[in-house]
């Protein structure tokens, strides 16, 4: 059945065998050479000061938040978190791309960091940057209530027990237990490399590139997730359940560090704390005495331009960090100790097309909408992010039961794949490192990639080793 839906490739891709061709294929790796990543759109052709929006933005990705006496002085760690700066999940290849190879979590349980926590046994020194979510309420009994369902993040660290936290003392989640009844699930840290673009895209392109993609017979027929509010497409995070870079920041400052802003402006409960108890205790609350927002604008400062960057909360500085952060560029594949042929990586590209990978991983949407950030590049621009930025149903295999939006529990925005040379940890949940079984994960009952997937199990191991070989150049 396979060879015989892949007819068409024996003919038009077929790869004769030479002495020395691979007999296996294999993922190349994480490509370690500088490719230029982490760069700024503002850097060419600035004519109105952008840069210094990127730089004070970039400055405060990397600072390490505290419960007071925070670096920017107006917010303040906890009363849960899963980290203590976006950079420390955000770090691979560089500032703004997914967990870095040494996980920073690790480290924080026992330590001054959260000293009365431990470390959950999904946290690993080597492993992925993680967050949690239980995806229901559990039943009396200890097991999953299936009718009851939850999907909020499950914060891994308190600051009980901290110098600067006072008399608040919490607890963990329940981890082992939620593990016991199976009723977890894990999400990493998605890049935010050429996130200015994507957020620059109107709905009418992407409508437009929607129908296109329909235009197929391996049964993919993808669908939008949207703001409740205006009804407009959402595209930022694993089920693009976020509208904007803004809204994107907001909640991930509020959820990832416990740090209330002028998006979210309470300090944030668990879910069972918040649907099914009382909230946080009174102790709890507060912590920087300072009142609510912690995170918010400061128009009390002047001077020139490049200080009056310091005008903006953090957030806001944030969103601007990620909307001036550029693509990351493509690159040569070095694999075992030797670089790869472009013939290779050519071949790869016309596979991938082929096969229909294409057809949710669309390598280009054209083009941005006009935009005031004309001046840095996100004006009518490609983005050629190797995604549909819509919802497919990945089937049971890569289900996570966790629904945000109008995106169900099998369903995943398609991952833009640029960038995905460099890229440590796959899948939303970080559970594997080899493009080939990320690859295969796309197949197993409901998935709408399962044609896809049989298309590239029919290629030969050469075929299979060019199209990895291109993943790797991305």
């Amino acid at each position: 059945m396979k060879t015989a839906r892949l007819a068409f490739l024996v003919s038009f891709l077929a790869v004769p065998f030479f002495p020395g061709m691979v007999l296996a294929q294999t993922d190349p790796g994480v490509q370690r050479a500088n490719r230029g990543t982490g760069k700024t759109l503002s850097s060419a052709a600035d004519t109105t000061n952008f840069t210094d929006f990127f730089l004070d933005g970039l400055k405060r990705f990397q600072d390490v938040e505290s419960v007071s006496n925070s670096p920017t002085n107006n917010n303040g760690l906890g009363p849960r978190f899963n980290s203590v700066s976006c950079s420390s999940c955000h770090a691979q290849p560089t500032i703004g791309g997914s967990g870095a190879a040494m996980n920073p979590q690790f480290a924080f349980a026992g330590s001054s960091v959260a000293p009365n926590d431990t470390t959950p046994s999904f946290i690993t020194a080597t492993g992925p940057t993680r967050e949690a979510r239980f995806p229901f309420f559990f039943a009396p009994d200890g097991s999953a209530n299936l009718s009851a369902p939850n999907g909020g993040v499950e914060d891994l660290f308190t600051v009980s027990g901290r110098s600067d936290a006072g008399s608040c003392s919490l607890p963990q989640p329940s981890f082992a237990a939620a593990q016991s009844a199976n009723n977890i699930i894990f999400r990493i840290p998605t890049p935010v490399f050429g996130a200015g673009l994507i957020e620059n895209l109107d709905d009418s392109t992407l409508l437009n590139n929607q129908a296109a993609n329909e235009n197929n017979n391996l049964g993919i027929s993808g669908a939008f997730n949207r703001n409740g509010n205006d009804g407009t497409i959402t595209r930022f995070g694993w089920k693009a359940q976020n509208k904007s870079l803004h809204i994107f920041a907001g909640e991930a400052y509020n959820v990832e560090m416990g740090i209330s802003n002028e998006l979210f402006g309470q300090d944030r409960p668990l879910p069972g704390e918040d649907q099914h108890g009382r909230g946080l205790p009174p102790n709890c609350l507060n912590l920087t005495t300072t009142g609510y927002p912690e995170d918010q604008s400061n128009p009390g400062a002047s001077g020139p331009t490049a200080a009056n960057a310091a005008v903006l909360d953090d957030v806001s500085a944030f969103a601007n960090f990620m909307r001036l952060l550029a693509p990351p560029p493509t690159g040569g594949v070095v694999l075992n100790g030797l670089p790869v042929s472009a013939t290779s990586i050519a071949n790869g590209k016309a596979l991938f097309s082929a096969i229909g990978c294409a057809t949710c991983h669309n390598a280009t949407i054209n083009s941005t909408q006009p935009s005031t950030f004309s001046s840095v590049g996100l004006s009518k621009q490609p983005v050629n992010a190797f995604s549909d930025i819509e919802l497919h149903h990945m089937g049971t295999g890569l289900a996570d039961n966790v629904s945000q939006g109008g995106a169900g529990g099998d369903q995943f925005r398609t991952a833009p794949l640029w960038g995905v040379g460099q890229r440590i940890f796959l899948l939303h949940d970080g559970r594997t490192t080899d493009l080939l079984q990320a690859i295969q994960a796309h197949q197993s009952n409901g998935s709408e990639a399962n044609q896809v997937e049989e298309n590239f199990d029919a290629l030969s191991p050469q075929q299979k080793q060019d199209l990895l070989n291109f993943l790797r150049s991305l």
